[in-house]
């Protein structure tokens, strides 16, 4: 570090604001990756004034910083040397507005995910993104890596959510494009260049979120499925029937779902079984009984698509639902863990994955294989249990799980990002001239490349 820029950076923010390296690597323990963040200091601004500041001083000093959010990403987007400095948002936690007649929210980088649901239901709305680290991650995290989530079928991806941003580039200039309005077709729209773009072009500080009506009907069901095929039939049998209102679509193959349904996991299944697949499914609507989901269900039935529904009649009945599907926590039981998120064709799921586990089982007999999902939206999960997470073995799980996506036109990453973890992969889903247009978006934003090196893609200096 340049000589003097951490007194600089103290001054900025204040001696609170400041953590040492030895707190950081303080930090890296409690996030059970120990050694991943090893910064020399650790920064804390309140204020887009301050993060401004902050980068403007790392700049004229070509001191590589890293962002961070609510560190709930999958992808060591995060990860940081000894030489350099992360930038914090956790300070930055304030929900400045939330507006009823609009239905906005203008909110700092900081803000908990839960913390922002919680707060715009007391008024009667919705911000439609869920996911199972609400409680953690924070919507600048979400930004920056376009969160997508439970509710993508219905809402789409972070992306939609967003009016308009406040970003800080990596010079220090502050970009102020805080668009409230749905329909502003004034010229290029910014806030694209930051949303997804993992902190490498800029910094997200404050955002303008787009906001619904909070629902007064919510429905859940858990069916069982024995045939993917009837995965197909029973998701447009309910997205036809439930008119638009269905919300989420997830499915878990029967090794995952008997994972989380026998002790030591808290819940158990509600379905006598077995079966392949099981399915839950959301729906969000007017207040009225869960009679189209009913209907939907029946006529799926009748369709041999679904061997065993049960419907949730209260909101207690939802949680447990929804809590089978969101105790991945279960997967612990086999660290190390190799986890993946794809994205590809309904259509060539099932000899995707197919394909996936047996080449795997073969490799690594009787080692554990889970595959789950948001299925309605492309979007499945592998992890994989080898019995070593080394970089010899994590390689060849990557080959069995990427390689056969470039055929099927499929995805490497569905909605966690690139970071460090995929970005050898990058050419699997992005064209050579894709990937030389990213390159130079970099090189124009963050010519010095000091903002998140090393992640997503190099600027062109760096060929």
């Amino acid at each position: 570090m340049r000589e003097g820029l951490l007194d600089q950076l103290r001054q900025i923010v204040g001696e609170a604001g400041i953590l040492s390296a030895r707190e950081v690597e303080e930090r890296s323990a409690a996030t059970g990756r120990p050694g991943a963040l090893r910064a020399q200091a650790l920064v804390r601004p309140r204020a887009t004034a301050e993060v401004s500041a902050v980068l403007r001083a790392c700049h004229a000093a070509r001191q590589p910083v890293v962002v961070h959010g609510g560190l709930t990403g999958l992808v060591r987007g995060t990860d940081a040397g000894a030489h350099e400095i992360i930038v914090s948002l956790e300070r930055m936690d304030r929900i400045e507005e939330i507006d009823r007649v609009s239905r906005t929210a203008t909110v700092q980088a900081g803000v908990k995910l839960q913390a922002l649901q919680e707060a715009v239901a007391e008024k009667g709305l919705m911000f439609p993104l869920d996911l199972g680290a609400r409680g953690s991650a924070t919507i600048g995290g979400n930004i920056a890596t376009n969160a997508g989530g439970n509710r993508v079928v219905r809402y789409g991806m972070m992306r939609e959510m967003v009016l308009g941003v406040e970003a800080v580039l990596a010079d220090g200039t502050v970009l102020s494009a805080l668009n409230r309005l749905i329909k502003n077709n004034s010229g290029y729209d910014l806030k694209h260049l930051f949303i997804g773009s993992e902190g490498t072009l800029g910094i997200v500080t404050r955002a303008v979120l787009r906001l619904r009506e909070l629902p007064r009907g919510h429905h859940v069901a858990l069916a069982g499925v024995d045939r993917f095929d009837g995965v197909i039939r029973l998701l447009q049998e309910m997205d036809q029937g439930l008119g638009g209102q269905l919300s989420a679509f997830e499915v878990m193959w029967r090794e995952h779902y008997d994972l989380v349904t026998h002790p030591p996991a808290a819940s158990a299944s509600p379905l006598a079984g077995p079966h392949a697949y099981y399915v839950l499914l959301e729906s969000h609507g007017a207040d009225a009984p869960p009679d189209a989901m009913l209907a939907g269900l029946e006529a799926a039935s009748a369709a041999g698509a679904v061997a065993d529904a049960v419907i949730a009649r209260s909101q207690a009945e939802r949680s447990a639902l929804w809590a089978i599907r969101d105790d991945v926590g279960q997967l612990r039981r086999f660290a190390p863990i190799l986890a993946f998120d794809v994205s590809l064709p309904i259509a060539a799921m099932e000899e995707y994955a197919s394909g996936v586990r047996s080449r795997f089982a073969a490799r690594w007999p009787g080692a554990h294989c889970s595959v789950f999902g948001h299925l309605a939206d492309g979007n499945l999960h592998f992890v994989f249990a080898p019995g070593s997470g080394d970089a010899a073995t994590r390689s060849a799980v990557e080959e069995i799980v990427y390689a056969p996506l470039a055929a099927v036109g499929g995805a490497i990453s569905a909605e966690h990002g690139i970071g460090l973890e995929k970005k050898a992969w990058l050419p699997i889903s992005r064209t050579a001239e894709e990937i030389a247009l990213m390159r130079k978006l970099k090189s124009v934003l963050d010519p010095l490349g000091i903002l998140n090196p090393g992640k997503v893609v190099d600027p062109l200096s760096a060929a």
